[in-house]
């Protein structure tokens, strides 16, 4: 038996791991769309753009570990079509790579502003060429601009502010992560950027952005104001990196859509960022964005291609780091969630919450209490058992 990995993400290098680590000694190739070998994500928006620390450290592996792997790294060269019944996949440089398994792991691709990609100064943070970039130019600026007030786009903010820039933030929620935490905990984090000295222009879109000579001179709001700016950063979200797909014959949808076992198809399996899959638990299909489950997942396609019989139902975690707050999320903290804290304090900004809809706990919210945060996840768990659809 043979597998092809496509991705040499945080994703694709664990499936490759798992499936050594469980026994497998076939065939191995890896296939990445950038030339680096694989690294973690997360450092991008943080240490990586910083500076404080060197690429080589970002990498998952040093390549004396990779190399005990014995599997064939093809980096440079991205994936453009899949025939799904002979399981080959096409490469930019014209490669046909044929596998007994393929498993997708191709990950996201950032969204863009129209009149983007003609304008000097303007970024998007995904890659590690993307930092290194980002960070160049910020080091050479004086004004940045964040368009998006996500999880991205706070942490870039966070870290730019700390390298001295004046920073602003702009989108239409009404405080950072509003969306994914509900405005209690989005106004403490609105608080904690604006006493950083963060300027917020939340609560109005962004129709544009300025430019002359070729390069941006700053962001235009939906009510007519410019943000003054010699570097932006567009952070509003990415999709699935699922267009090379087309004509597989393969269902997607917001993602690869895949069984409760990861499969996308007989032979054909997705892991990390791309997949959106069934979660028994939920009964519906899912899809995460976040580190964790990149290394969760793969370890099931990797005991499902081995001939295990696996369900894929992890417990939903994101964390985020933002000056000196580090918040940690298990289960799903809806916005319209009852809030109650159980820890620690909301003034003092240590403290754990629970989230409820219709009496049922639905996620557990920590921030800078990692420990007690852990404790109340089996809550999460429990709630999720309770409501899981009877088979």
């Amino acid at each position: 038996m043979s597998v092809l990995v496509v991705g040499a993400s945080a994703a694709g290098l664990a499936t490759a791991e798992a499936l050594r680590r469980k026994g497998y000694q076939g065939g191995l190739t890896v296939l990445g769309a950038e030339p680096h070998l694989p690294y973690d994500r997360p450092p991008m928006s943080k240490q990586v753009l910083s500076g404080a620390w060197d690429p080589e450290r970002a990498r998952l592996r040093p390549e004396p570990v990779l190399s005990a792997l014995d599997a064939e790294f093809v980096l440079g060269d991205a994936a453009v079509g899949l025939d799904a019944e002979l399981r080959t996949v096409h490469t930019a440089s014209g490669r046909a790579l044929r596998a007994d398994t393929v498993v997708i792991a191709t990950g996201l691709r950032p969204r863009t502003l129209p009149g983007q990609a003609g304008l000097a100064g303007v970024h998007v943070l995904r890659t590690l060429d993307d930092a290194l970039a980002l960070r160049a130019e910020l080091r050479e600026s004086a004004r940045l601009v964040v368009v998006g007030e996500g999880v991205l786009g706070a942490e870039i903010a966070a870290t730019a502010r700390g390298m001295g820039l004046e920073v602003t933030m702009a989108g239409p929620q009404p405080a950072p992560l509003a969306a994914q935490l509900g405005p209690q905990v989005a106004g403490l984090l609105a608080g904690l950027h604006t006493e950083r000295g963060v300027g917020l222009r939340l609560g109005s879109g962004v129709s544009g952005l300025a430019g002359e000579h070729g390069r941006v001179t700053g962001v235009r709001l939906d009510t007519g104001e410019v943000l003054p700016a010699d570097v932006v950063v567009v952070a509003i979200g990415a999709d699935p990196a699922t267009e090379w797909l087309a004509g597989s014959g393969l269902r997607v949808d917001n993602g690869l859509v895949c069984d409760s076992r990861c499969r996308a198809a007989e032979g054909i399996y997705a892991a990390g960022d791309v997949a959106r899959w069934h979660h028994d638990h939920l009964g519906d299909l899912v899809r995460l964005e976040n580190r964790t489950n990149a290394t969760e997942q793969a370890g099931v396609v990797a005991a499902n291609i081995l001939g295990a019989d696996q369900p894929y139902r992890p417990v939903p975690y994101f964390w985020t780091d933002q000056f000196d707050a580090k918040i940690q999320v298990y289960g799903t903290p809806y916005a319209d969630a009852e809030v109650s804290v159980v820890d620690g304090d909301l003034a003092e900004r240590r403290f754990v919450a629970l989230y409820r809809r219709g009496g049922t706990i639905t996620g557990v919210l920590g921030w800078n209490m990692p420990k007690q945060t852990r404790l109340r996840r089996q809550q999460v768990v429990d709630a999720l058992l309770d409501l899981a659809p009877a088979v």
